[in-house]
């Protein structure tokens, strides 16, 4: 745990007690705060009381005492109207914030020298597999590793800062809109593509809460920025005019979105010689690109990416190039950080090979929740029978119209299946409408195209109408291909 300092004997309101509000509330009372908790399920409450905590209805409370309200992610910040508690801290002029700016005070609070190092990952799709590789390389190569955020363990449940360890932190848009002083060594957004608009009142809201990464990062700092779309290109321009060190990644020499090409001009790092906390003057590259074979700078080849397993198609590429760049600003050896990529044995629902029957290939993307991060999936392969659906997000799949050649047949299921249906028109497809039903029907019709097959699930849709996340859909996938006989494929 980390006990956060700065409010000792002061009562701090806490809304919300899912996994980053208790452990908010437990790390705020270590640090001397007396916390005053409240939820809206009385399941959440009872917790909270169980463990000792003190529970107050906050509808009731005298604001003016609070010296801070922590929100809870999941509670609206501005849209599409504010938390009746953040309504609350406003009128009595008390600040709103989150468990990452927690996270960040008490650092701030450490003496320069004592202070760990922080690399942030926030985009629309890929953080998370970026997150789990940076932590899979940085360890590799030695270092002592701390992962969390919005990805496994809440931040503030993490071991307490020692001056040799590095922060690996997954943090969302949501957690981001409740910061103002998160200032990471390294930060990374991997990209942006429509969602949560609902949460952020409009694309322009949810790109300035993903900006917010940098926000807050000293000159020394290093900004990593994928810049395939207009959204990243217009980040990475306002960071350089700003004077900041930026390294930018792309997939192609010609980014969605238009722009200049991306050109890296140095491969350059200084070494392990240089201090345990140190973040080189120089962050080695000034642009990557990345692309399923290789990882190259200024047409120097980083890595050949052809024999990852765990790292198919563009985007793992641009995930790999993130790690790799990461990995080199703290000082990893260039032969260390492409080892680390090479052994990474990927990550549970997001392109997870799960299974193989006979010539057949079961390909688990369940985290594929929206069009753009099913686009990197069927981009990955040739040919796919798709099981596809779920709760629909706003367009659909229309966007991916231009990958439906890929599509030998999609199976698709839950709410969006009717509407993917028209959608799809000419593709051959079916309604299936449950996992079992899709899993064991497109391994069928895999299995008499004949040759090497790849089914695939990446929904493209939230799973909130059959499934309570995406992770027990993915595991409903797992379960219904080895249901069919498949044997599990051995680790990368």
């Amino acid at each position: 745990m980390i006990p956060v300092p700065g409010f000792k004997g002061r009562r701090v309101a806490v809304f919300g007690l899912g996994r980053s509000g208790i452990t908010a509330a437990r790390a705020l009372q270590a640090g001397g705060a007396v916390p005053v908790l409240w939820d809206d399920g009385v399941s959440g409450r009872m917790q909270a009381e169980a463990e000792g905590f003190l529970v107050e209805d906050l509808t009731r409370a005298d604001w003016s005492g609070f010296a801070a309200l922590v929100l809870s992610p999941g509670a609206p910040l501005t849209h599409p109207k504010p938390h009746w508690t953040v309504e609350r801290a406003h009128g009595a002029c008390v600040p709103v914030i989150g468990d990452v700016e927690l996270f960040a005070r008490a650092l701030d609070a450490l003496p320069r020298g004592q202070r760990p190092r922080v690399v942030a990952i926030t985009g629309t799709n890929g953080k998370s597999t970026t997150t789990a590789l940076i932590g899979w390389v940085l360890k590799s190569a030695g270092l002592s590793v701390h992962l969390g955020g919005n990805i496994g363990i809440g931040v503030l449940a993490l071991p307490a800062p020692t001056p040799d360890a590095v922060y690996v932190i997954e943090v969302s848009s949501y957690q981001l809109d409740l910061t103002t002083r998160f200032a990471p060594d390294v930060a990374i957004l991997t990209n942006i593509s429509p969602d949560h608009l609902d949460r952020h009142g409009g694309m322009e809201g949810y790109v300035a809460a993903k900006q917010r990464i940098f926000q807050a990062q000293v000159a020394e700092a290093l900004a990593l920025v994928g810049v395939d779309e207009a959204w990243g290109q217009g980040i990475a321009t306002d960071l350089r005019e700003h004077g900041r060190r930026i390294c930018t990644v792309s997939t192609s020499a010609h980014p969605r979105g238009g722009g200049d090409p991306v050109r890296g001009v140095s491969t350059t790092l200084a070494e392990s010689q240089q201090p345990k906390n140190w973040v080189p003057a120089s962050a080695g590259m000034s642009g990557i690109e990345a692309a399923p074979g290789a990882l190259t700078a200024d047409g120097d080849v980083l890595a050949d990416l052809s024999a990852a397993r765990s790292l198919p198609g563009r985007h793992n590429a641009q995930n790999a190039a993130f790690a790799y760049a990461a990995a080199r600003a703290l000082g990893v050896l260039h032969e260390a950080a492409v080892e680390g990529l090479m052994t990474f044995p990927g990550l549970a629902h997001r392109m997870e090979a799960v299974g193989r029957l006979g010539a057949v290939r079961f390909i688990n993307d369940s985290k594929g929740t929206n069009a753009d991060a099913a686009r990197q999936a069927l981009s990955s392969y040739p040919s796919v029978f798709w099981i596809a659906g779920g709760k629909a997000k706003e367009g659909g799949v229309e966007a991916l119209r231009d990958l439906f050649p890929h599509v030998a047949k999609a199976y698709l299921i839950g709410e969006a299946a009717e509407a993917f249906a028209e959608t799809l028109g000419d593709t051959p497809h079916i309604l299936a409408h449950t996992m079992e039903r899709a899993v064991e029907m497109a391994g069928a019709d895999a299995a008499k195209a004949g040759g090497e097959q790849v089914v695939l699930l990446s929904p493209a849709c939230a799973s909130f109408d059959q499934f309570p996340d995406f992770e027990v859909r993915g595991e409903a996938f797992r379960a219904a291909v080895l249901a069919l006989g498949a044997k599990a494929e051995p680790a990368a």
